[in-house]
């Protein structure tokens, strides 16, 4: 059996299944209609039906499919509670697990890449794989020094399965586009696909994680784990334990879920101030919480220490943050319409040929920027559902209004992980200091700098 579906008509297969499935589940919700039943019941079991398909086939293919999956699990905040229970139930599976590759084909990797005496580097190596993702799976190990690591082993045929699968996806995105109100599904799509090569490339990715240990290396709030050894394909890291934040989202104390949304809001927007680097890929997945060493403080959150992973998908800020957003989000939150609309046709958020009312401007952005104004936010999905549907339905003038901005190329990547970190901070239904932080590390934002 094959550790990844390479084979273009099979992986191309399980994906057109996908929009034959929408559509067929739809003439079946027509059945029911006609049946006697609600049109609310039938929508709701509809999406149910189609959330369980969708997500067990891109978990099963890895690849992009997998990747697309993982981006669009963040917004799971935005739909609906009624029928949230079922794609939390799917999404979550993505973030954290997907059905391994076998231990031979492991095996067949680490020897091609760090040479037929492989075992020797390892004191102990784990066939069974600690977690399994989109390009890549992870084994926990003891390195022949004697440090617990972690041992991450890209999947054969990765690069080629992320790029099909893709492509492939973007061929129905309108119809993807409705399970998840509010998100753009093709320009995701596409912000994937132009990341690709960085993501399979594990040089680029240890340099970035390199990077990030020796900048947080005793810092008390974030722990990076340090690279140990890198070769092509393979990548082996210290080991780190913690709680998964997809745990603290199913099951965590208040404390806790606000203390991993303080730390998670910390290193979105200081990671770029302190490294000129910005995490790209912020799926709960990625994130541990760590109590102190030592038993002393376990039981108190405030000394809990994030734990951040997977470094593969970065931007490379120099400066930092544009100043332009901290300037933008400081003169909106004070009301001032026509320097705020002058900034962003500037910047090209407004195009030319575009003529647009600032005060209608100011009117969308206002409830969008709300965390950033107060002194405390609760991040909660009813409010991120609020925002999606403002933006999402076409009767509503947020929605007229916003189909008529631009998003510059440049500033794509940090949209999406803005957002996303937002809907994670929703999930965790954390209360935030949000102006703390951006008052500390986002350039053109605090009055008084």
């Amino acid at each position: 059996m094959s550790d990844l579906p390479r084979k273009a008509v099979t992986r191309t297969a399980k994906l057109a299944a996908l929009p034959l499935g929408i559509a067929g589940r739809a003439t079946w919700g027509l059945g029911k209609r006609i049946g006697g039943k609600s049109a609310e019941f039938v929508a709701r079991e509809l999406q149910e039906r189609t959330a369980e398909q969708l997500f067990k086939v891109l978990g099963e293919l890895k690849g992009g499919a997998m990747k697309f999956g993982q981006a669009l699990s963040v917004f799971e905040s935005a739909l609906p509670e009624e029928i949230g229970g079922p794609y939390r139930a799917a999404l979550t599976k993505l973030q954290e697990a997907a059905p391994p590759m076998p231990v031979r084909t492991v095996h067949g990797v680490l020897e091609e890449r760090l040479g037929a005496e492989w075992r020797e580097l390892f004191l102990e190596f784990e066939d069974k794989p600690s977690a399994a993702a989109s390009i890549g799976q992870v084994h926990r190990a003891v390195w022949h020094d004697g440090r617990e690591v972690a041992v991450k082993v890209q999947y054969p045929g990765a690069g080629e399965a992320l790029l099909s699968d893709l492509a492939q996806l973007s061929r129905f995105a309108r119809l993807l586009g409705p399970l998840v109100p509010g998100v753009e599904v093709k320009p995701l799509i596409a912000e994937l696909r132009e990341r690709v090569t960085e993501e399979l490339d594990y040089a680029l990715e240890a340099r970035s994680q390199r990077e990030h240990a020796e900048v947080f290396a005793d810092d008390p709030d974030v722990v990076v784990p340090a690279v140990v050894h890198q070769a092509d394909q393979v990548l082996v890291t210290e080991w780190m334990d913690g709680v998964p934040l997809s745990e603290v989202i199913a099951e965590g104390g208040q404390e806790q879920r606000d203390r991993a949304g303080q730390l998670l809001a910390r290193f979105l927007f200081s990671g770029p101030a302190r490294t000129g680097l910005l995490h790209a890929d912020p799926h709960p997945g990625n994130f541990r919480l760590l109590p102190p060493d030592g038993e002393e403080g376990a039981d108190d959150p405030s000394r809990w220490r994030l734990g951040v992973l997977d470094f593969g998908t970065v931007d490379r800020l120099p400066g930092g943050l544009p100043e332009m957003i901290g300037t933008c989000l400081r003169m909106t939150l004070a009301g001032e319409a026509e320097p705020v609309y002058a900034l962003l046709r500037e910047e090209g958020f407004v195009k030319e040929s575009v003529a647009l009312d600032p005060d209608e401007v100011l009117e969308y952005l206002l409830p969008i920027i709300e965390p950033a104004g107060a002194e405390s936010f609760v991040f909660t999905r009813g409010w991120m559902r609020t925002q999606a549907a403002r933006i999402a339905d076409p009767r509503s003038p947020a929605h007229q209004l916003g189909r008529q901005l631009n998003l510059p190329p440049s500033y794509l990547l940090i949209h999406r992980v803005t957002l996303s970190t937002i809907g994670v901070l929703c999930q965790l239904n954390a209360t935030v200091r949000l102006r703390d932080e951006l008052s500390a590390w986002l350039p053109g934002f605090d009055p008084a700098a």
